[in-house]
């Protein structure tokens, strides 16, 4: 469980000085213990799971704003804050394996076009999991069900 997994690293992180590790894990331990109270019962490692993807999202989002804004400074703090963040979570699919994926849900969808794009992102998201991210499925399912 990735709840445990960050319990043993901020002991780790504690010892070893590690500020920027031990603010993250300490953040992520607030967000699960936020959706675990929010879900009236212990998390799945599937949702955990989930919740850490969220945040991770929420620190790429953030990189994005900060660069666009000039602040370097702070975009290389959330860079490594979502390095630290992505550690926990399983590694991400790549391109050639989630192509499969997409061509596997396209056939099961029965999509053939633009107008089943929303039902062929919500399988692969299903499907992938936390494994995928949404911006490069967009991508991808835009490639192969309009082949632009």
């Amino acid at each position: 469980m990735i709840s445990e997994k960050l319990i043993e690293d901020m002991k780790l992180a504690m010892k070893s000085g590690d500020k920027t590790r031990l603010s993250v894990i300490r953040m992520l331990r607030a967000e699960l213990k936020n959706a675990q109270i929010a879900a009236g019962e212990t998390l799945s490692d599937e949702l955990e799971e989930k919740v850490v993807a969220a945040y991770a999202k929420k620190r790429k989002e953030s990189m994005a704003q900060y660069l666009e804004g000039g602040r370097k400074d702070l975009a290389d703090k959330e860079k490594a804050e979502y390095g630290i963040t992505l550690s926990y979570l399983p590694p991400r699919m790549e391109e050639e394996e989630l192509t499969v994926l997409i061509k596997a849900q396209i056939d099961e969808t029965g999509a053939s076009g633009t107008r089943d794009f929303g039902t062929v992102m919500k399988a692969v998201m299903q499907a992938g999991g936390s494994r995928v991210d949404g911006s490069v499925v967009s991508g991808l399912v835009k490639k192969l069900l309009v082949g632009d």
